[in-house]
């Protein structure tokens, strides 16, 4: 059952805003290729899912590797999703909330994201953790905004609508008995990416 906050952040992105972080977006992943090209053939995934995919701004580089019928996308914003189809026909890409996909258990090799779980509130933040392990049957990497604490920051006029954590921290004590940590880094500003910490799980 969403949460009053969540649905309201849904609500957030799937409406004007989100169009208006789609169209800002576009050609913002350009360089992205250098991250996932070798990471997609040493993990070798059979399957991938981007939770929160927008436009496939990553997907592209990793159906480039897999193909795209092997590739997976949830995301909120209709907008964003009728572009992913024109870019990236083959796709399998849905509009579904995070806490709630559709997917059976341990059923894709690679489950990620990368800046969606900053935007997750308190409430809704553990249940999107939870799909994304119950659904991966190999690894889970999440990128996102890091800070040692949980920390608010103001997101174009709007409250509630974006947090720095320590997203591997999190992960690590949520699932203690599923989850391993083999490696993490940094994606800053001069590698095309927006300053963003990076975990990659591996289930045990």
């Amino acid at each position: 059952m969403a949460t009053s906050e969540a649905q309201r952040l849904e609500q957030l992105w799937a409406g004007e805003f989100g169009d208006e972080y789609v169209a800002r977006n576009l050609d913002a992943y350009g360089r992205r290729g250098e991250f996932w090209g070798p990471l997609i053939r040493e993990l070798a995934p059979a399957s991938v899912l981007e939770v929160g995919c927008n436009v496939g701004g990553n997907l592209q580089w990793i159906a480039a590797e897999i193909g795209a019928s092997r590739c997976y996308g949830v995301d909120v914003n209709e907008k964003a999703l009728e572009i992913l189809q024109e870019r990236l026909p083959g796709v399998h890409a849905i509009r579904v909330a995070a806490r709630e996909m559709p997917y059976p258990d341990r059923s894709i090799d690679l489950v990620f994201t990368q800046g969606v779980l900053i935007h997750q509130p308190e409430e809704s933040l553990g249940a999107v953790m939870d799909e994304m392990v119950r659904v991966a049957r190999r690894f889970v990497l999440c990128g996102e905004y890091f800070d040692r604490d949980t920390t608010e920051v103001p997101y174009r006029g709007h409250t509630g609508a974006l947090f720095r954590r320590d997203y591997g921290r999190l992960f690590a004590e949520r699932f203690p008995e599923s989850l391993r940590l083999v490696r993490q880094g940094f994606l800053g500003r001069d590698d095309g990416w927006d300053d963003v910490t990076w975990w990659l799980f591996e289930r045990v």
